[in-house]
């Protein structure tokens, strides 16, 4: 239950933040799903664009959906990057992604974006750096947006409020273990 307006911070009083979850550790995606969750206890609006990932219904979809949060999650790609058969396809969909974010990013509808995996479609070359940089340039003043996936160019990392670089030390994978309900999604 979203607290009262006197407790949560104005958004003429708020400083937004440009947030960079990279690194080849497991975490980047569910760091932000942390950092939105918490913002949806101070009753923020919460949109997550995912550039790569598919259709399906991970956890934190379900979770959302059955628990009516002000959150949106809209999955724009076509899967992991790696079993793509049509990577034409999978560049028009992270333009179509960012076209959304776009259209978005200026509106007053949501304190908290997530860019899930822009990261991947920058260093492939889907994207390019240049309007990603200005638009968040341009965002209001108390947007917080969120950048997550491997591969975070250097230009994004320099103009970022905070970068975390999830290293990975020790992954299940590599013993064979596949991704787990509840757990990888």
């Amino acid at each position: 239950m979203p607290l009262d307006s006197k407790q949560n911070i104005s958004r003429e009083k708020r400083h937004g933040l440009v947030i960079v979850n990279t690194g080849n550790g497991k975490g980047k995606t569910t760091a932000a799903l942390g950092t939105a969750f918490r913002s949806l206890g101070w009753g923020w609006k919460v949109l997550m664009i995912q550039f790569i990932k598919g259709s399906w219904n991970p956890g934190e979809k379900r979770f959302i959906k059955s628990n009516n949060f002000s959150m949106d999650i809209l999955s724009m790609g076509h899967g992991f990057t790696w079993e793509s058969k049509d990577l034409e396809q999978d560049k028009r969909a992270c333009e179509e992604a960012w076209n959304l974010v776009a259209d978005n990013i200026s509106t007053d509808k949501y304190d908290l974006i997530i860019l899930d995996e822009i990261n991947i479609a920058l260093s492939l070359g889907y994207l390019k750096l240049e309007p990603v940089l200005d638009l968040l340039k341009k965002r209001p003043q108390w947007l917080h947006v969120i950048l997550t996936g491997r591969n975070a160019p250097d230009g994004l990392k320099e103009y970022a409020d905070l970068v975390s670089e999830i290293k990975a030390v020790k992954h299940p994978f590599d013993k064979g273990i596949k991704a787990q309900k509840g757990i990888d999604f």
